[in-house]
């Protein structure tokens, strides 16, 4: 099965996010954390996290790439354990019991738009407050190709 995982390319993330996730960790989309956020809500780093980046299941920090990995099962059932616990802690779910199936349709969330795509490859994600409710889109980043650039200058070696 094919899951995100955080990767930071850069510093970035740790100076833009109140908590940036660890490289590696593996990771959900994360709109759970702002359900309740009306757009006054989402200023400074919060609103950076809002509108571009995916939630980390170690830390619950946040990533603004992930890359798809191979997951296991073991490691995949450990990601919804994490996330119910998560919703009992931070957000007052009664038992972790009762938030499993609500942890595992974010967790399965997060297989299918794996699934969408090739290991390796770098997914961002792009959010928007509407009248509905929050909208997210996701795309994925194609390194660039050789055929992409033209060539704009040689190497001549001179002739001494």
């Amino acid at each position: 099965m094919l899951f995100p995982r955080t990767i930071r390319l850069d510093a970035t993330d740790t100076q833009v996010f109140e908590q940036a996730a660890e490289p590696g960790e593996w990771a959900v989309s994360g709109s759970f954390a702002f359900a309740d956020s009306g757009p006054g809500d989402l200023v400074g780093k919060r609103r950076v996290a809002f509108r571009s980046a995916f939630l980390g299941t170690g830390s619950f920090g946040w990533s603004t790439f992930v890359s798809i990995s191979d997951i296991d099962a073991a490691s995949y059932e450990a990601v919804v354990q994490r996330l119910a616990e998560h919703f009992v802690a931070r957000y007052g779910a009664p038992s972790v019991e009762v938030a499993l199936p609500v942890a595992r349709a974010e967790a399965e969330f997060a297989a299918g738009l794996a699934a969408e795509h090739r290991v390796n490859m770098l997914l961002a994600v792009e959010r928007e407050m509407e009248e509905n409710g929050i909208r997210e889109r996701f795309r994925a980043l194609q390194p660039p190709r050789p055929a992409d650039h033209a060539t704009i200058w040689s190497l001549v070696l001179d002739d001494e």
